[in-house]
């Protein structure tokens, strides 16, 4: 089994550009905190020991896959307010998502997943 990518490599003229997980973490949740109805992200117990032994992002509601071509495969698990529409607000986190990482890291998004784990009054 390979290792899991943790940098996207992007060669340019004058050398590479290496771009973290965590980068593309940190885009993804900020994308998702802008979409109106969206509460929060879900987080799984274990998150703060996922982090002692290594696991990024894991529990933390964002997941990255980066795949051998460095496109992404991004999974968010959030938390929606109590009457919205789930379909609607799901749809605008995947638009919103695609768009900012793509804008930002200008990288291609093969999926976003986004998994709906609760509602919130």
């Amino acid at each position: 089994m390979a290792d899991n990518k943790q940098y996207i490599t992007q060669t340019q003229e004058n050398g590479n550009v290496f771009i973290s997980e965590d980068v593309i973490a940190s885009i993804v949740a900020n994308a998702i905190g802008e979409v109106e109805g969206v509460v929060g992200l879900t987080t799984k117990p274990g998150a703060d020991i996922a982090d002692l032994i290594g696991k990024k992002n894991w529990g933390k509601g964002i997941k990255i896959t980066i795949n051998e071509d460095d496109s992404l495969d991004i999974d968010c698990n959030i938390n929606v307010g109590y009457g919205q529409s789930v379909v609607t607000i799901a749809k605008s986190v995947q638009d919103v998502v695609s768009s900012s990482v793509a804008s930002f890291a200008g990288v291609k998004i093969n999926a976003v997943n986004v998994n709906v784990c609760g509602i919130i009054r």
